[in-house]
């Protein structure tokens, strides 16, 4: 947990997640993610992928950008919980590095 800052959003289960960032005239490197196994997609400038959600095998998802910027949004819709339908907007880009945590139970579109 040395190398991420967590900062908790106002819905609770969001996070977005700051990476130490070690750069020099080369470049940079930082610790990003360290699990087995996980998934990536790329989305063409203009693309707007609607929010979705899983109902039969529901995922948290980290999302950061590699290239660019998106605007990335996570609604609660969680039944019973005290911000059911609320929402979160967060800008992640190449340039800022930062991830954005999304646990189950939310819809999410970027």
């Amino acid at each position: 947990m040395g190398q991420f800052n967590f900062i908790k959003l106002d819905i609770e289960g969001l996070y977005v997640i700051e990476s130490k960032c070690f750069g020099d005239n080369r470049g940079y490197f930082m610790e990003t993610y360290n699990y087995e196994d996980f998934n990536q997609s790329l989305s063409r400038k203009g693309v707007l992928r609607g929010l979705h959600f899983q109902i039969k095998h529901p995922q948290g998802k980290l999302v950061r950008v590699l290239k660019g910027e998106v605007y990335d949004v996570a609604v609660d819709i969680r039944p019973g919980s005290k911000t059911f339908g609320k929402w979160h907007g967060e800008y992640l880009s190449a340039e800022n590095k930062r991830q954005f945590y999304i646990p189950e139970g939310f819809a999410h579109g970027f």
